[in-house]
């Protein structure tokens, strides 16, 4: 009998070895991504965030700040793939991405969804509407109140929860696929806004050269965000080497000179946490 427990126990020692032979440990990842050669990145095109030039080439801030990250810490580049906000987490834990340097908020449920690192850039809301504001929109409740507007916004992304949240019905809170497309939709009247970060307005304004539109921002009552490079639960060790990393850019000023010419301030990033990002109501 204790013959056969021994063995049993053996076997089961043996099993349970093999197991964790088979399943790498996250401390690996990192390894595994220098012999890789490269990091798969989930991102928007959504500049100055994010941005796919038309031979493909990715640039923008957060690809920026990520490619900077990576190559010192032994990964020579990244892949990046195009994704909408509310398909990158999912994306991520599927393993189709290693991390999403996407313009990705801090909230808090979407840190108990993802390994955030510390904050990489910051931006305010704002709202692309036809010259004048006819509407008079200064905020998402001011589009919840007139039972005729229409807001556009990225699907999953921050700006479609804040103007849900503002009671914005969803039959009026209308998803674009990308900024070009928002852009189009308020010139040719089919919506009544539309909403991104200040920044990627901006830059969407001035690309168009449009003297027909306007931007409102800041959006009032709408909170200044943070976002971070999001790693899958588990790949800690991976998101405390980033950050080990991006520390040193800040410090040395690197990374002001990555993020300031795209027109973000690396003193907001610098000012605030991911321990106090993620706990913000």
């Amino acid at each position: 009998m204790n013959v056969k427990r021994l063995i049993a126990g053996t076997a089961g020692l043996a099993m349970l070895a093999s197991f964790a032979a088979a399943v790498p440990a996250s401390a690996d990842k990192l390894e595994d991504l220098k012999a890789q050669g490269f990091a798969r990145v989930a991102i928007a095109n959504e500049p100055p965030f994010t941005a796919v030039a038309a031979d493909g080439k990715v640039s923008g801030a957060a690809p920026d700040v990520a490619r900077e990250v990576f190559k010192r810490l032994g990964v020579e580049d990244i892949v990046a793939s195009i994704s909408e906000y509310g398909a990158m987490i999912p994306g991520l834990q599927a393993g189709r991405h290693d991390v999403v340097t996407a313009g990705l908020f801090m909230k808090p449920e979407r840190c108990a969804a993802v390994a955030y690192s510390e904050p990489v850039l910051c931006d305010a809301e704002a709202l692309l509407v036809k010259k004048g504001n006819p509407k008079g929109f200064k905020s998402y409740q001011d589009i919840a109140n007139d039972q005729t507007a229409t807001v556009g916004a990225p699907g999953g992304g921050t700006e479609e929860k804040l103007a849900l949240d503002a009671g914005v019905p969803r039959d009026r809170v209308i998803v674009v696929p990308d900024g070009q497309s928002g852009l189009k939709m308020v010139q040719d009247g089919r919506i009544d806004a539309y909403s991104l970060p200040v920044l990627s307005i901006n830059a969407l304004v001035q690309q168009a050269n449009d003297p027909n539109l306007e931007v409102i921002a800041p959006v009032e009552g709408a909170p200044v965000y943070c976002d971070g490079a999001a790693f899958k639960k588990g790949d800690e060790a991976l998101r405390d080497a980033f950050d080990v990393e991006l520390a040193k850019l800040k410090e040395s000023g690197e990374f002001a000179k990555l993020i300031e010419p795209y027109g973000f301030s690396a003193a907001a990033a610098m000012s605030t946490t991911r321990e106090k990002l993620c706990a913000a109501q």
